[in-house]
Formats: structure tokens, C-alpha cells, sequence
């Protein structure tokens, strides 16, 4: 997590000031639990709320404690003791400290998860303008890289579109999967510290009990959510990529926005790079790289471990920050994507009808045509078109074999665009709705 690939409002779930907010928060309402159900007094858990509510935690001053304890959570007591008094002894109590440091990371957790589902509503917002615009814009479609069929450029951005409708909906089942609190004492028992306590600091965190914690919060959870994350990443990676290929020189068909006094080089200075998009799959790369040890992570040794721990304080704010980031550069990027439709027609017809070739071929074997023979006499001429630069059409024409099975007028209709976009409404219906 560095600031170049960072935005505040995430960052700031991440931080230390943050954390021991949401740790103290847990152990007060811990206490008004415990108070409600007459394990320690209600006066005293008033008193935790109002002096430690009232607290700015010094970071320094816990870091200096931690240095002597070697223990983070411990040292944070103490420093919360120092402004609450004799009542923190009634602080922690029957609790363990993976009950505050599971139950605060799930707190981040779906906190984070609210930012990129909001972040992935802003890129469809941006992705639907833009289908819309582009919903009749031309283009051709490329399998293997290769010109394959006509398409619309409306229709690729209603795919990423499709795509990333379902990558929110991942986010929001990873959210639900996360969304879990742990507040069961050692080894998860709950001997020490009744059920209710659960309950009531899961409530009141907007969280859920966790059915059977073991003193932690089983790690298939995080597994899911880091997992998650790395197949938003993975989406981005495509319509980035998809971006970077278009804007090629030889292709220049949409490319990223170029501002007023941009650089693209410092030897070269006609480049205009897609030097965002190249960014984000390089960021994508990093976010799928934090799913592996999340799922790791789930093996723990019995009842707990901390091998998870290191790990966590790592992904957690690096994927997270660095989705963020990445889904907001996408959505900027597609906002302000330039688009080429005369490049686009240009490079469709750049084969001289080629792309018509599979309307001939069916046209063919509908004539009476075997399709063995059907796909000898396409390709034969289509061959011409790529070694001698013959227009396509002029050579079936002239094909007498071709011209035997079908008229002039069956064979110059098997070359209309707008054959090929009659059901993009079909596919923008089932996409975006009766919108």
C-alpha cells in the first residue's frame, strides 16, 4: 500500500487511529453487555463508554507499551486503562484477544467491501453511458486477434458491463461471508463469557454470531472475500487489456484519454501510451497474488494459530486499497475513453469483405452445397484475399462454381452489416433491462 496506488477514504479503514477506535469499541460494548446481564456494573461500563469514547489513542504511546509487552493487544489495554481508571479492570473480561482482532478485521472487512461495491457502481454507471452511446458503432470482432465477425463497440462495453454486474454481486456475498463476530473466549467455548456478550457486539457492529469460532473466526471466510477480490481484479485486467490492444497504432480503434500537457515519452515525443490501463493490469496482478495466501491461511494448527496474522495485516489493506484504486482509474478511464468509429469501419473493411465469409458459406450449403465443398470454395477465394489483396466479393463472382449455386442478388446480400447487429437489441435487453 503505497500512496501513488492509494485513495484517502479506504486507506483510512486501514489505519491505526481506525483500529484501536473499532477495538475499543468492541470491548465497550463487550461491557454493556456484560453490565446488562450483571457481570460487572452498569456504572462501570458507563464510565468505559465515556472516558474511553472521549480518548484520542496515542499510537506512539501503545507501540511504546508493545515494545516492553510484545503483545499489540495487551499494550492497547493498557493504554486504554490509563485514561479509564479502576474500572478497566472490568475491561476484557472472559474475552481473548483474537475475539477483538477477528472481530475488528471483519469490521474493515465489510467496511472496505461497502467502498469497492459503491466503486463497481460507479464503473457500471460509467459502462452503461457508454454501451449506449456506442450501441450501433461498428466494429469487428477478433477471435485469436484475427478479424472474425461484425459486432458493435456497444455491445463489447455490454459485455464488461454483464461482467461487472457480476462481479458486484460476488462482492456482496463476500460481504455477507465476512460480515461475522467472534466473541467466545479460549479455544471458542465460550466458558468464560456468555453467549449473549456475542450477540449484543455483533449487533450492535452491524455483524453476525459466528456459528462455531475455534477462538478464531475460521479463515474459508477470508479465503472467499480475498478470492473475491482477485476475480474483480482479473475482470479489470480484461477490459484494460481489451483497452491497450485497441489503442495499438495499427489498430487505434478507442484509446485512453491524452490531457493537455500529458507526456507520453521522454525520448519520443509523438507516444501517446495506454499507460493507464498497463497500470491497472500490473495492480490486477497484485490483487490476485493476495488470494493465495488468504487461502493458505485456512489450514490452522487446532484451535488457532497466528500464522494467519502477519498475512492479514498485509492483504488486508493492500488488496483492498489497491482494488479501490484500480476499479476508480477503470471508471475514469471509460468515462473518458476516445472512441474511433471511422477506424473502426476503416479496419473492418480493411480484408475487403472477408468477415462476410461465414453468410456465404451457410448461403452455400442452404443452395444444395455439401458443407465440405461449401468450406473448399469460401476459402479458396478468401485465400486470395489475404495473399494477393483481391477484393472478396469480385472473386466469388467470378467463381463459376460459386456462381452456380447462387445469383448475383443472394450473393451481394450476404455482405450487409446490418445483418450481423439485427439482435444487438436482443443482447442490450437481457444486459441493461427494459432500459
Amino acid at each position: 500500500m503505497i500512496p501513488r496506488y492509494s485513495r484517502p477514504e479506504m486507506v483510512a479503514i486501514w489505519s491505526p487511529e481506525t483500529r484501536f477506535r473499532i477495538w475499543f469499541e468492541i470491548e465497550a460494548h463487550a461491557c454493556d453487555a456484560l453490565a446488562e446481564i450483571g457481570v460487572i456494573p452498569k456504572e462501570a461500563a458507563k464510565n468505559i463508554w465515556e472516558k474511553g469514547g472521549a480518548a484520542t489513542f496515542d499510537v506512539a504511546r501503545i507501540d511504546e507499551i508493545e515494545r516492553v509487552t510484545k503483545h499489540d493487544v495487551i499494550a492497547f489495554l493498557t493504554h486504554l486503562a490509563e485514561f479509564i481508571g479502576p474500572d478497566s479492570r472490568f475491561v476484557h473480561q472472559g474475552m481473548t484477544s483474537s475475539d477483538v482482532l477477528d472481530t475488528c478485521l471483519s469490521v474493515q472487512l465489510t467496511r472496505a467491501a461497502d467502498i469497492l461495491i459503491a466503486d463497481v457502481d460507479a464503473l457500471l454507471a460509467a459502462l452503461k453511458t457508454r454501451a449506449f452511446e456506442h450501441k450501433d458503432t461498428i466494429t469487428i470482432g477478433r477471435s485469436h486477434g484475427i478479424h472474425a465477425e461484425p459486432t458493435t463497440f456497444g455491445v463489447k462495453l455490454a459485455q464488461a458491463y454483464a461482467e461487472f454486474t457480476r462481479c458486484r454481486d460476488r462482492l456482496v456475498a463476500a460481504r455477507e461471508e465476512i460480515a461475522t463476530c467472534a466473541i467466545s473466549g479460549a479455544v471458542g467455548t465460550f466458558a468464560n463469557i456468555d453467549p449473549r456478550v456475542e450477540e449484543h457486539v455483533a449487533a450492535k457492529l452491524g455483524l453476525k454470531p459466528e456459528p462455531v469460532s475455534t477462538q478464531v473466526i475460521p479463515r474459508d471466510r477470508h479465503a472467499m472475500f480475498f478470492a473475491t477480490l482477485g476475480v474483480v481484479a482479473s475482470s479489470v485486467e480484461r477490459l484494460a487489456t481489451e483497452i491497450r490492444h485497441l489503442q495499438r497504432t495499427e489498430v487505434l480503434e478507442a484509446e485512453e484519454y491524452f490531457s493537455p500537457g500529458q507526456k507520453g515519452s521522454s525520448a519520443m515525443p509523438h507516444k501517446r501510451n495506454p499507460v493507464l490501463t498497463e497500470n491497472l493490469t500490473g495492480l490486477a496482478r497484485l490483487v490476485r497474488g493476495m488470494a493465495m495466501p488468504a487461502m493458505e491461511n485456512v489450514a490452522l494448527w487446532h484451535e488457532r494459530d497466528i500464522s494467519h496474522s502477519s498475512v492479514e495485516r498485509m492483504i488486508g489493506p493492500d488488496a483492498t486499497v489497491t482494488l479501490d484504486f484500480a476499479l476508480a482509474r477503470l471508471t475514469g478511464v471509460i468515462e473518458k475513453l476516445v472512441v474511433y468509429p471511422a477506424n473502426m469501419l476503416k479496419n473492418l473493411n480493411k480484408f475487403s469483405g472477408l468477415v462476410h465469409s461465414q453468410r456465404v458459406l451457410l448461403a452455400l450449403t442452404q443452395a444444395g452445397v455439401s458443407r465440405e465443398d461449401a468450406y473448399r470454395l469460401v476459402q479458396r477465394n478468401a485465400m486470395k484475399v489475404w495473399e494477393e489483396g483481391k477484393d472478396f466479393l469480385t472473386e466469388l463472382l467470378g467463381d463459376s462454381e460459386v456462381m452456380a449455386a447462387l445469383s448475383e442478388a443472394d450473393l451481394r446480400e450476404k455482405f450487409d452489416l446490418g445483418y450481423h447487429t439485427k439482435h444487438v437489441d436482443t443482447i442490450f435487453r437481457r444486459v441493461f433491462g427494459a432500459a
